[in-house]
């Protein structure tokens, strides 16, 4: 037997004494901690924890939590990428164009607008904030987009508005936890949870759920919007980046051999198989899989998160540099990602919070810079997804958690020094391409100053339930059992949006 052999012998019996070891003191744990008081608060809860209620139309094996499912019924897509701008965009730079707006540019806001209303920053009475950009009209579609979009204006056509989404958060931590899991506590599962829970994955080598984070820091609700709450924890999104490593501590240390990785992971497997047997806890059988999971990853992960191998045109076309962190490359590596059959992609790029406190987040400074570093890899998305034949069946959504006031913020009844908007929750813009939504299609309309909702409000609930629509579930019944009842992305609310379905 050779020395390295004689090594990996005496790693492989050290990894099977220390897992043997977890093994021990989990059981003496659970038989101290769950007597008849557990099975008492069992009864009372009536197995909430099961995965078998009656409300639940998934089918949900834990040994093999991430095998490919069908819907309920033929949904127009197979996949889902998320791109967040995490600190709410304004709409009224973008997508809103208000001319009326700009009229009243430097005047006092009208009392209207400020009674009985609740706001971030602004106090007192703010001036009004005239567009902080030029708009035309782009495609047979006739879509006004302002000019801080070049880029993306030219597929005008193949969008759809929402125009009028509303929210009841005004901070960004609530606003994003209620846009991704449904409510604005933390303890929910995210739409990626949800989604992946549901359907699988078509890749047993990859995680169905993948986030990707740009712009220097986490959302302010940080890891809980990609959280699994509730469901099983393999249904909760996996972070990867697109500089170094793709994902932690995914290469083995240093003496750890690929032959010694495998027989670790047995061993460590074989302590929660008899755990399993002695419990019954389907949680323990997902936990098995992720092991699993985490060593098929070590193999194909670096492969499909590497876009050094991408052709030199498709570089050009996301603008993206291989090797640093940016949201062209997650762009760029969240097609590849479902392109590979990871079911959904979520995007966060961080820095969208235009108050105009600082130079640096001001509409008509920081902001512009902002708009340019998202708005040729997010048109090279679509256009690439097309080219591909994967747009249909990709269902792309552009969103922030709320909108931009018409008014300039005035912190603390001060005006900034330099010119932003404060957090608004009664009309913001989201938009859609793909998965059989509309083309070139506009729904919902806001007053002339961009405040509020006049014709097709929607709320975020309705978004949500879209996006499951479109992927086969009736939101009112995709479930799962908890605490009782049986609990659904949209809480009670929400509604298909009809009208922008092909």
């Amino acid at each position: 037997m050779t020395r390295q052999e004689i090594h990996d012998q005496r790693l492989i019996r050290e990894a099977q004494r220390t897992a043997m070891q977890a093994h021990t003191r989990r059981h003496f744990l659970k038989e101290s901690a769950m007597g008849l008081g557990a099975l008492a608060i069992g009864s009372l809860l009536g197995g909430c924890g099961s995965s078998s209620g009656k409300y639940n139309p998934v089918v949900f094996d834990p040994a093999r939590p991430l095998l490919p499912k069908s819907p309920p019924f033929s949904g127009r897509a197979k996949s889902v990428i998320f791109l967040h701008m995490a600190g709410a965009p304004s709409q009224l730079e973008l997508f809103d164009y208000k001319p009326e707006l700009m009229k009243m540019d430097g005047l006092d806001c009208p009392p209207s607008l400020l009674a009985g209303k609740q706001f971030a920053f602004i106090r007192g009475i703010p001036k009004m904030l005239g567009p902080q950009a030029n708009f035309s009209q782009h495609g047979e579609s006739g879509s006004w987009i302002s000019d801080h979009l070049p880029h993306f204006s030219s597929i005008a056509d193949e969008v759809t508005f929402l125009k009028a989404v509303t929210t009841d958060q005004f901070n960004h931590a609530p606003a994003q936890l209620l846009v991704h899991t449904g409510s604005p506590r933390l303890g929910r599962p995210s739409l990626g949870s949800w989604v992946t829970y549901g359907l699988g994955t078509e890749n047993q080598n990859l995680p169905g759920f993948v986030v990707l984070s740009s712009g220097g820091t986490l959302p302010d609700a940080g890891k809980s919007v990609w959280g699994s709450g509730f469901l099983p924890s393999v249904y909760q999104g996996v972070q990867c980046r697109s500089e170094g490593d793709p994902v932690l501590f995914i290469n083995d240390p240093r003496g750890m051999s690929r032959n010694l990785r495998k027989a670790s992971i047995d061993a460590i497997n074989k302590a929660n198989q008899q755990e399993y047997e002695e419990y019954q806890d389907p949680e323990i059988l997902s936990r098995i899989s992720q092991y699993e999971m985490a060593y098929r990853m070590q193999i194909t992960a670096p492969e499909v998160m590497n876009i050094d191998n991408e052709p030199e045109y498709v570089h050009e076309m996301y603008g993206t540099k291989p090797g640093k962190a940016s949201f062209a490359n997650n762009v760029l590596l969240a097609r590849r990602l479902v392109e590979k059959g990871v079911r959904f992609v979520q995007l966060f790029d961080w820095g969208w919070d235009a108050h105009g406190d600082h130079e640096s987040n001001a509409l008509n400074v920081g902001m512009i810079n902002k708009y340019r570093s998202v708005d040729k890899a997010m048109t090279a998305l679509i256009l690439d997804l097309k080219q591909r034949g994967m747009l249909e069946e990709t269902l792309v959504v552009w969103a922030g958690e709320f909108g931009r006031t018409p008014m300039m913020e005035n912190r603390n009844g001060a005006q900034n020094p330099y010119k932003g908007r404060d957090h608004h929750t009664e009309a913001f813009t989201i938009w859609m391409a793909g998965g059989g939504i509309k083309k070139g299609y506009s729904y919902g309309e806001t007053d002339e100053i961009g405040y509020s909702a006049v014709s097709g409000k929607t709320e975020v609930f309705d978004v949500q339930a879209t996006i499951l629509h479109q992927l086969g579930f009736d939101h009112e019944q995709f479930t799962y059992p908890f605490q009782g009842r049986p609990f659904r992305l949209t809480d009670v609310a929400g509604k298909v949006i009809d009208a922008i379905i092909a």
